[in-house]
C-alpha cells in the first residue's frame, strides 16, 4: 500500500536536482530514497505502535508520538536530504514546535490515508503529525489535503468526488492542466504552491506510472511531488507496474522494507 509513495520519492529523486520538463524521462540508475521515503516509514512506524483513533484532547499527545519517530529516523538516517530546518529540529535535544510551511508534512501522511476507518480521524491524524515541526496554517491544510485524497481514494471516490471534496474543503484549483501547470511552473517547496498540482497530477493520470510521470516532468521539486502523487495513485489504482517495483526495490534498504511491511500487513 504505501509503496506507491516510496516509489515515486525514488524516482523523482533524482529530477529534484537535474529538474525536467520531459514527461517521457528516464528511470535513472542514480536514484535512492530520501528524506520523503525515511519519514513515511517514521509515520509507518507511529501508527504500528499505535493505531488508536484520538479525539481533540489527546491531539497533543499524538503529535508527541509522531515526533518521537521523526527523531528517530532521522538518527538512523541523518543524510537522506532534509531541508535545514528539519535538521536542526531533529538534532535538539528537546521537542520544540517549527512553523514550517513546507511540503515536508504533506509528503509523509499516505500511511494515514490508509490506516483509520473514518475520514474525520485520518483528517485529526494529519494534523497531529504536522505540530511539531510544521505547525502552520499552509503546512497542516496541504497534510490534510494529502490524507483525505488518499483516504478517499481507498474507499472507491470517484475523481470527480475527490475534486469536488478537496477544492471545497482546501480551497485548492485543481481544474488547471498540467500541461499548463507544467509551463509555469518551478521548484519552489511551499506546501501551497507544490501539494495542489501534486493532487492534479493523480486527478490527470490514467494510471500509477502516469501520475508519477505527470509529478515529476513539472520539473518542481519532483520526489516530495511524485511521493504523494505516487501514495494517492496506488491507493486509487491499485496496480504498480512490475518494471517500477523492480527498479525502485534495489534502491531500498532493509530497515525501510521492514517497517512498510509491518505496516501493510497491519493495514491491509
Amino acid at each position: 500500500m504505501i509503496w506507491g509513495a516510496v516509489f515515486g520519492d525514488i524516482i523523482g529523486s533524482y529530477y529534484e536536482v537535474h529538474c525536467t520538463k520531459n514527461y517521457g524521462f528516464e528511470l535513472q540508475r542514480e536514484s535512492t530514497f530520501t528524506d520523503d521515503t525515511v519519514m513515511t516509514a517514521a509515520v509507518c512506524k507511529a501508527i504500528t505502535l499505535d493505531s488508536r483513533p484520538v479525539s481533540l484532547f489527546k491531539l497533543s499527545s499524538r503529535a508527541l508520538e509522531y515526533a518521537v519517530q521523526y527523531k528517530q529516523f532521522y538518527a538512523s538516517y541523518p543524510n537522506a536530504g532534509y531541508g535545514q530546518m528539519f535538521s536542526n529540529w531533529s538534532r535538539e535535544r528537546g521537542f520544540s514546535k517549527q512553523r514550517s510551511y513546507g511540503n515536508g508534512a504533506a509528503m509523509r501522511v499516505v500511511p494515514i490515508g490508509f490506516a483509520y476507518d473514518t475520514l474525520e480521524q485520518t483528517l485529526f491524524q494529519a494534523k497531529a503529525s504536522c505540530l511539531y515541526t510544521h505547525n502552520s496554517r499552509e503546512a497542516i491544510t496541504g497534510a490534510k489535503a494529502v490524507a483525505a485524497t488518499v483516504w478517499l481514494a481507498r474507499h472507491g471516490k470517484s475523481k470527480y468526488e475527490i475534486k469536488e471534496y478537496i477544492e471545497r474543503s482546501f480551497r485548492y484549483d485543481l481544474s488547471v492542466p498540467i500541461a499548463e501547470i507544467r509551463e509555469r511552473f518551478v521548484f519552489d517547496s511551499r506546501a501551497g504552491y507544490s501539494v495542489p498540482p501534486s493532487i492534479a497530477a493523480f486527478l490527470q493520470s490514467e494510471d500509477y506510472e502516469s501520475a508519477v510521470r505527470n509529478a515529476v516532468s513539472l520539473g518542481g521539486d519532483a520526489d516530495t511531488m511524485a511521493c504523494i502523487a505516487g501514495g494517492i495513485a496506488e491507493a486509487f489504482y491499485g496496480e504498480i507496474p512490475q518494471s517500477i517495483r523492480d527498479f525502485c526495490a534495489l534502491r531500498l534498504d532493509g530497515t525501510i522494507k521492514r517497517v512498510i511491511n509491518e505496516f501493510n500487513e497491519s493495514f491491509k
